[in-house]
């Protein structure tokens, strides 16, 4: 049975926010701006919110164009989407901050940035690759421009409420505390490695379709 076009959007929104997971990013994002005055760390949500926005966005109207460049059919792009979404959801298991999104070296540096509003806090720690993959196969499932033109509208959506919870991270932090933000991580994390799973699935489905049989 085939779903509305809209359940098929929401459902990919829902996977890009599991993704982005700006509930996990709060305590880096506190200790990161600790320092700072309430004026700069809201300037730091917005452009944080904001350059997330830009790369999902580039990412779905341009990543048909990069793959065509490289050679990369989408199956084998869903694949290596999905193990990588799959390696980020463990890590979310763990409520740790995967490998895959920041090293360790990537974190000591960020420490010493002035501005941290696009790299670290939106890329790679919100729109990193994972996020990326993600954007890039929703988006080539679009029927046409004006699908494809909905789904940029609802990752701005999903940008800005990034925006909201940055800018209300400090209330958050103090309301739900570690356990609560793990726990959500957690969550996020299952949903993820579903869908990492069902990307696999129907990736090898498509390079092998005897496996059907």
């Amino acid at each position: 049975m085939n779903l509305p076009i809209w359940t098929e959007h929401v459902k990919s929104l829902v996977g890009i926010f599991a993704i982005l997971n700006p509930l996990g990013v709060i305590p880096v994002y506190l200790s990161l701006t600790s320092d700072r005055r309430p004026e700069e760390m809201r300037r730091t949500a917005l452009k944080t919110a904001t350059a997330v926005a830009v790369i999902l966005i580039l990412a779905a109207w341009a990543g048909d164009s990069m793959l065509a460049f490289f050679g990369i059919g989408l199956p084998a792009f869903r694949i290596a989407g999905g193990l990588l979404v799959l390696l980020i959801a463990i890590a979310m298991f763990h409520a740790k901050t995967s490998p895959a999104r920041q090293t360790a070296a990537e974190q000591a540096e960020a420490e010493s940035k002035n501005d941290i509003s696009v790299v670290p806090l939106a890329i790679p720690l919100l729109a990193g690759p994972g996020a990326i993959s993600l954007a890039i196969v929703d988006a080539h499932q679009a029927t046409g421009w004006p699908d494809k033109l909905i789904f940029s509208v609802g990752i701005i959506g999903v940008a800005a409420i990034v925006w909201l919870v940055l800018r209300m991270a400090e209330p958050i932090g103090a309301r739900l505390g570690t356990s609560g933000l793990n726990i959500a991580t957690r969550v996020m994390g299952l949903i993820l490695a579903a869908m990492a799973v069902q990307f696999m699935a129907d990736g090898l489905l498509a390079l092998f379709p005897g496996l059907s049989h």
